[in-house]
């Protein structure tokens, strides 16, 4: 019975990676927006999209080593990286790709989360850091369409 708790926990740590690398790709295109943009909407972008973002990015590590720690398992490095953008993307192509990571991150959270895993084989923390970093990027794609919509006003 040990040997399927071990291996479950470790596909749980596996599932929560996944996310967090989503997250990083998200962040690389964030900052690619950012060197495009002006300082005034470089500063909106930062506090309404980037910080958010970086926050649950930080989360979701914690959460992952954390948990990796509690069980004796192997915790992962993470970075957020992303291939090089093409600035002829604009801000909204980059702006774009992260709202797409972001997506895949939150839908491989809410799958994991309604497969019980993080319950069965889980703990209270580890439930609390993943709903924590799915409230975190919930208002991600509003905050950028609403971004998009007044920037260069």
């Amino acid at each position: 019975m040990a040997y399927v708790t071990t291996e479950a926990r470790q596909q749980l740590l596996d599932n929560i990676a996944e996310a967090i690398d989503e997250i990083g790709v998200a962040l690389a295109a964030l900052g690619d927006a950012y060197e495009q943009l002006d300082e005034y909407n470089a500063d909106k972008l930062e506090e309404d999209l980037f910080r958010p973002v970086q926050v649950a990015f930080g989360r979701a590590k914690r959460t992952h080593a954390e948990f990796a720690g509690r069980y004796g398992l192997r915790p992962r490095e993470f970075a957020a990286t992303a291939p090089p953008g093409a600035a002829s993307r604009g801000v909204k192509g980059f702006l774009d790709s992260a709202v797409e990571s972001v997506t895949v991150a939150d839908s491989v959270l809410a799958r994991l989360q309604d497969s019980l895993m993080p319950v069965e084989v889980g703990d209270e923390e580890l439930r609390a850091g993943l709903a924590e970093v799915r409230r975190l990027l919930g208002a991600l794609g509003e905050g950028a369409r609403r971004f998009v919509s007044l920037l260069g006003r």
